[in-house]
């Protein structure tokens, strides 16, 4: 963006004051090989350590995680704008990866052995592969990182991190603090690049697999690269979730849960509740009960540990959040509350609500990133579960009903999604497995399965 952009380089902006934070330059084209190649010597000797060596360094690195939470959840809330105790709880969700990788995750490399038709045995190992390349988002700047990077970690492999430039000081504490948790420099390191030197990363050698998040036009293009150089990605593409209120639903609590829902983290969630199903026979209670919550939502001074909500991260976002509104409104939206861009210092945006929304308008048919509800009335049960799944997206979803047998059925058997939340917001827990399907992309993270992303399973037989 050009108001980040210097000579050779990139600033980093604090969202909520407009003010410049630190200037970094971009790395030579020799110098982010050379970083690649350095990875890659130091994986070499890592995946020679036994499993216990790699998981007790892991769990280290959780321990410092929260020895030096503060100035991570500061330094995120500067330079993305989340509230700081948003960023205290994603520091203790990091740290709960990396304890839940090391204590149970770890198990899921253990050696197998299986019987073959002969009478023999046969064994599956799962070795690690090299050096895996992650690009990530700003909207968490450590837990995206970490997601990704412990697994890998775990697995016996070297970490490769192109974070977004808007939370460069996050992605370089991370490499910090992995370090002074004993991780062998080099195992985890941050590259300074812009897009065309990513595309060299894809396509050196020494890389043997791409994880990204992010938007769906980036990751077809990453994926579309790694795919010339026959290397598996796990992508993970963001959504516009469907949450849906049935009639016997506790519309207090289910009102209540939505609007923290929408706009936790600022709203800037790729699995947050973005549209909300309500069934006829319940629709104007909840919409009475969600206006008035989301009203009550004051955006403000990020540092507030009282604020409920800070500023975008970068003013192009806030620029294409309203422009999704405006058109929506072009096509037929109804603004039930904010929708207005405040004229202030800060990218802010106000808790908004959009009613009357139909396919063919982006409250409908895009991801808004950012406190902006579509509120989506349906006939019947029936109906709200076509509707939430009338969307090319597929990562998560919500679904508030009293009978949790019935809730359970219907997110089972016809919830097209890859996670399913009920009588809850989206939550992330290391023992569950986080992705989606359809056009929020492939591959797990958490619960053992990322770590079995890229590793090798190799079949030796027969052993005796």
């Amino acid at each position: 963006m050009k108001d980040r952009e210097i000579m050779g380089g990139f600033r980093t902006i604090n969202p909520a004051t407009e003010e410049t934070i630190k200037e970094y330059q971009y790395m030579t084209k020799k110098e982010a090989s050379k970083a690649v190649e350095d990875c890659h010597h130091a994986f070499l000797d890592w995946k020679t350590k036994s499993v216990d060596a790699r998981a007790s360094i892991i769990k280290k690195i959780g321990e410092v995680l929260m020895e030096r939470r503060e100035e991570f959840a500061k330094l995120m809330t500067q330079e993305m704008g989340k509230v700081v105790k948003h960023g205290f709880q994603e520091i203790k969700l990091c740290a709960g990866i990396c304890e839940y990788t090391a204590t149970t995750g770890i198990k899921e490399l253990e050696d197998e052995e299986r019987e073959l038709p002969n009478g023999d045995k046969g064994m599956i190992t799962y070795s690690p592969v090299g050096v895996i390349y992650g690009i990530q988002p700003w909207n968490f700047p450590c837990y995206q990182a970490v997601r990704y990077a412990i697994a890998s970690l775990a697995a016996g492999n070297g970490v490769l991190l192109k974070h977004a430039e808007c939370c460069t000081g996050s992605a370089l504490l991370l490499q910090e603090i992995m370090e002074q948790a004993g991780l062998p420099k080099n195992l985890f390191k941050v590259l300074l690049i812009n897009n065309d030197q990513s595309n060299e990363v894809i396509a050196n050698t020494y890389v043997r697999g791409v994880t990204f998040t992010g938007s769906l036009g980036s990751g077809k293009i990453i994926a579309q690269e790694a795919a010339k150089h026959a290397k598996k990605t796990v992508l993970e593409l963001g959504s516009n979730d469907a949450y849906i209120v049935l009639e016997d639903a506790d519309i207090a609590m289910a009102a209540e849960t939505c609007v923290q829902g929408r706009i936790y983290n600022n709203g800037e969630v790729c699995i947050a509740a973005k549209r909300f199903v309500v069934v006829e026979s319940v629709y104007e209670e909840f919409k009475e009960k969600f206006i008035a919550g989301m009203n009550e939502v004051e955006y403000g001074d990020p540092t507030n540990r009282d604020t409920a909500m800070g500023p975008l991260a970068r003013k192009d976002l806030r620029e294409k959040l309203h422009d999704q509104v405006t058109k929506s409104v072009d096509k037929g939206a109804e603004i039930l509350l904010g929708g207005k861009m405040p004229n202030a210092k800060g990218f802010f945006y106000p808790a908004t609500i959009l009613g009357n929304v139909q396919p063919g308008q982006p409250a409908y048919e895009e991801e808004f990133f950012g406190p902006v509800a579509s509120l989506i009335k349906a006939k019947d049960q029936e109906d709200a579960m076509r509707i939430a799944n009338d969307s090319r997206f597929g990562l998560g979803g919500g679904i508030f009903s009293e009978n949790i047998e019935k809730a359970v059925e219907l997110a089972k058997n016809h919830f097209d999604t890859g996670m399913v939340f009920i009588n809850s917001a989206s939550d992330n827990q290391p023992n569950m497995p986080f992705g989606g399907v359809k056009d929020s992309g492939y591959g797990r993270e958490h619960g053992g399965f990322g770590i079995k992303e890229f590793v090798n399973v190799k079949s030796i037989m027969p052993i005796k």
